[in-house]
């Protein structure tokens, strides 16, 4: 039987772990930079802004949902971003990734949030699953992102 709960810092290496696996899934191992002190530091610190729940089961966490606040100016109240959901392939299928999001899902309803999203790869099989949750595609957005040098040359212009 597993258990959902929220993250301890004895959590932190196990969690680094597994996002770096999540990253090799999504075929990016080399982009995925997260070190224990940052994690640690992101959620423990003296400002935590990242929060984390894990899937344990038989004493091992074997998957985790990595959120933050973020916020609706249409509805005016927060809502949760999904950074990360990640279960152990061999433990797929088995609920836990339902039950982390009902879990967020939970947090949103218990705090009055209005939203809880997240982005998924266009190839990833699980958009089937989120679909089936009720979760809508939201196909008219495009994601867009600034890193690295151009972030840096942005910052320059300010």
């Amino acid at each position: 039987m597993a258990e959902i709960r929220r993250v301890k810092e004895s959590d932190v290496d196990t969690l680094v772990q597994l996002v770096h696996d999540l990253a090799a899934y999504e075929k990016a191992p080399a982009e995925c930079r997260l070190n224990a002190a940052k994690l640690h530091t992101a959620l423990f610190g003296e400002h935590p802004a990242v929060f984390a729940h894990v899937a344990e089961q038989d004493g091992e966490i074997v998957g985790f949902a990595l959120w933050f606040l973020n916020f609706s100016t249409w509805r005016g109240v927060h809502g949760i971003y999904l950074e990360d959901l990640y279960v152990r392939p061999a433990l797929r299928g088995s609920g836990l990734g339902k039950a982390l999001l009902a879990t967020l899902a939970r947090e949103c309803v218990e705090n009055g949030y209005q939203r809880l999203e997240w982005s998924v790869l266009d190839w990833n099989p699980a958009t089937g699953f989120y679909k089936a949750l009720g979760a809508t595609a939201m196909d008219e957005w495009t994601v867009y992102r600034l890193t690295d040098t151009a972030l840096d040359n942005l910052a320059r212009t300010a």
